[in-house]
Formats: C-alpha cells, sequence, structure tokens
C-alpha cells in the first residue's frame, strides 16, 4: 500500500481532485493464478472504499 496523495481524475466529464492511493502485490504464478491474485485485489479496493460493507458483513 502507497500513501494516499490527491491526485487529478476524471469525474463525470470533468478533472477533479480526489485522494488516490495504489495498491500493488507480488505472487509466486506457480503457486497462484493471476484471477485469482486479480479478484484478492478488487476485494481488498472494495473494502477500502466501502469500510461499512465490512463492518456490517455484506
Amino acid at each position: 500500500m502507497h500513501s494516499i496523495q490527491d491526485r487529478p481524475v476524471a469525474r463525470d466529464g470533468e478533472v477533479v481532485i480526489r485522494p488516490m492511493m495504489y495498491l500493488a502485490m507480488s505472487y509466486d504464478h506457480r503457486l497462484l493464478d493471476g484471477r485469482e491474485a486479480v479478484r484478492f485485489l478488487v476485494s481488498i479496493k472494495e473494502q477500502l472504499e466501502s469500510p461499512e460493507r465490512l463492518l456490517l458483513n455484506l
């Protein structure tokens, strides 16, 4: 996980400044398929974007 920094992003056709954080992961391709790694990163991203879902176990 990298630090959260304000970055320009496109929202509804306009450029706005939003807090963004990069998330990276390394894994052994001999043990884990890329599809599972992406699924895991998407799950982490969703939980970070909506922590209330994690608390409510949704």
